[in-house]
């Protein structure tokens, strides 16, 4: 008896070697395990490249425009009385420049103009006017100035600057660790006020109401 067994030619149990080279030699259909590792390792390269060139483009935009980020021109002093008609500016009340997303404010009410000279540091007493960035210290609000005690008052958490952006010391006073940041500062010949918004200084630490340094509320109680 032979030990041969037929099988359907459709469903054979082994291939020969010959079958086997060829099928070698043949394109594989379908996508491969090493192909389908390469698409994902080169898909997840140009998603990284491309996040990455968004964020760049996001942070330089800024300073390519002249918006936030870069150098705002914010203009004279009667610029900004005109523009903050309703508002006593004169009186040293901040007024607000949603370009430069700052606060002005003159420092020194005796003396209505804005002094020529440069102040990296944001202090702006040599120009007789500082820059305030709009974010509370504490976590980002933004404080409102109250015309009924010239102070700003966070309306998130309760913290309180005097109008010059610093912090009054004490619970009472709000969680803010330090005062309202500032901005970096030039006046021109012609009294025209730029603001570095791409240069920040931090604000200082509180200073206990009464003590120098900070000026008093006109009011005992403010707008919140």
């Amino acid at each position: 008896m032979s030990n041969y067994q037929v099988e359907p030619i459709d469903r054979p149990k082994a291939l020969a070697p010959e079958a086997i080279k060829s099928l070698r030699r043949s394109q594989v259909k379908g996508v491969s395990r090493r192909q389908l590792l390469r698409y994902s390792l080169g898909l997840g390269v140009l998603l990284w490249f491309t996040e990455t060139m968004i964020g760049t483009l996001a942070f330089v935009w800024p300073n390519l425009t002249g918006g936030f980020g870069s150098k705002v021109k914010i203009g004279t002093l009667d610029d900004i009385k005109l523009a903050n008609s309703n508002l006593p500016i004169a009186d040293g009340f901040p007024a607000y420049v949603p370009d430069a997303r700052a606060y002005i404010i003159l420092i020194n009410t005796g003396q209505q103009q804005f002094v020529t000279g440069d102040d990296t540091t944001g202090d702006g007493r040599a120009l007789n006017v500082r820059g305030l960035y709009q974010r509370c210290p504490h976590l980002g609000c933004k404080p409102n100035p109250c015309q009924k005690n010239f102070w700003f008052e966070c309306p998130c958490h309760g913290s309180r600057y005097d109008r010059l952006g610093i912090k009054a010391a004490g619970a009472q006073y709000g969680p803010a660790a330090r005062g309202m940041d500032r901005f970096s500062a030039s006046v021109d010949g012609s009294g025209v006020l730029t603001l570095d918004t791409g240069k920040i200084t931090l604000g200082p630490l509180p200073v206990a109401v009464g003590q120098p340094g900070i000026i008093p509320p006109r009011t005992p109680t403010g707008c919140i």
